[in-house]
């Protein structure tokens, strides 16, 4: 039989989604793009705006007019908030929650056999999972759930409590990536940094143990929220040749009243001192952080504070999010809505700001020698890669160069905008 999938959302779903592709070939199923004609279609799902509802249905859709006679199965995070909503689309033949996706494989035999709809029993455990379909990088999970409640998000309700494997069960997953000649990990979870809640471990440690694997030449530690961002791993990072000099700091706001209403757990001076730490010890490190514009309550002299804030600070990039209300959040009983024009206006302002921050981020760069990581990707000629704080770089293709790191004098920018220069 063949099977397809169909993933949206985070690096967390694509790892999962690669681990439950195992799950199938394992059990003699082969596995085909999402797109072709298949007898099962799997979409991991995600809900984190009303975009991505949208996606997952029109993902439904798609494969149902591809593969009508396919039993289609929707897992992850709109299948469990939605599961009604979910199981209700039309083809969706078989819905599943993400404690329980990894029974997928069970739970498809058992529908296509009785030819009948099954919501699987919800299960609390830790699923391992990790990528390897791309041969530059891997998602490795170590983390899922998260025990913080900001008002605006469902994830703790789709995700559950925060929990993670021990340490020694990570590290020989990452042995196992790096035998496949993978060279960079990528650390994914929902709160990554909270790693250690269910095993008296640590993130710190974590990053100490993944630093001696052999054959691994890059290791990103994912988005970190900056209270759990210690002293102790920027300073590790600074001193491994593994650990990347990348970080991502979901901000969210640059204005205190409006983290104090999204129930987030610093205030703005924390998230910038953590800044200041990296760039003492790090200075050409790739900070990036995530920022939410119309958010209840949040007014012109709001957004003007936070993006005066935030334009002062020494980032590279931003990721920048329109507010979108979910059922069932704090967020979504507050007043003083943000009309949606003047939302995505304040996007804008936050994107353009983001553009110049990343053209100054790559111009530092311009004069050094760094190690990039090419991808696979082809594009009018090019291929590209990414150095260790990530800023992305350009070269006519060579195929000798896809999934391995090579040093590079970077001499300037090319029309795209991504860093150009010459191999040493």
């Amino acid at each position: 039989m063949k099977v397809s999938f169909y993933t949206l959302g985070c690096k967390l779903n694509f790892a999962e989604t690669s681990a439950i592709g195992r799950l199938f070939t394992d059990k003699g199923y082969t596995c085909v793009e999402f797109g072709e004609p298949a007898d099962v279609v799997v979409i991991n799902s995600c809900t984190v705006t009303a975009q991505a509802d949208k996606k997952c249905r029109q993902a439904i859709h798609k494969a149902g007019r591809i593969s009508p006679e396919a039993l289609i199965v929707v897992v992850g995070c709109f299948a469990d908030l939605k599961y009604g909503d979910a199981n209700g689309i039309p083809g969706a033949g078989l819905v599943l929650g993400n404690k329980d996706k990894f029974a997928i494989v069970e739970a498809v035999q058992e529908t296509v056999f009785r030819k009948q709809s099954l919501c699987r029993p919800r299960q609390a455990a830790f699923d391992p999972a990790y990528s390897l379909f791309d041969r530059t990088r891997s998602f490795l999970k170590v983390q899922d759930g998260c025990d913080y409640h900001c008002s605006y998000c469902t994830i703790p309700k789709v995700r559950g409590h925060s929990r993670n494997p021990l340490i020694s069960d990570i590290v020989s997953q990452a042995n196992i990536i790096a035998s496949q000649g993978i060279r960079e990990i990528v650390l994914t979870g929902v709160n990554v940094g909270d790693f250690g809640r269910s095993t008296g471990e640590s993130f710190y440690r974590l990053l100490c143990a993944l630093d001696s694997v052999e054959g691994l030449e890059r290791i990103r530690t994912g988005s970190v929220e900056p209270n759990l961002l210690t002293d102790d791993i920027i300073r590790l990072i600074a001193q491994s040749a593994k650990l990347a000099p990348h970080f991502h700091l979901p901000l969210q706001s640059g204005c205190n009243r409006i983290l104090a209403l999204m129930a987030r757990r610093y205030r703005r001076e924390l998230f910038a001192e953590r800044v200041e730490m990296i760039r003492r010890h790090l200075p050409l490190a790739g900070i990036g952080a995530d920022v939410i514009t119309g958010f209840p309550g949040e007014t012109d002299e709001d957004f003007a504070d936070s993006l005066s804030f935030i334009e002062h600070l020494p980032l590279s990039y931003l990721h920048v999010f329109t507010f979108s209300e979910r059922p069932g959040t704090q967020a979504a009983l507050m007043s003083g809505k943000v009309p949606r024009r003047t939302a995505e206006e304040r996007s804008k302002a936050l994107i353009a700001l983001s553009l110049r921050k990343r053209h100054a981020f790559y111009h530092r760069h311009i004069g050094q020698t760094v190690s990039v990581l090419f991808e696979q990707k082809i594009k009018s000629g090019l291929m590209t890669g990414f150095t260790a704080s990530y800023a992305k770089v350009e070269a006519p293709y060579d195929a000798s160069l896809t999934g391995c790191c090579t040093e590079w004098r970077l001499t300037g920018t090319g029309a795209s905008g991504n860093l150009t220069g010459e191999k040493k």
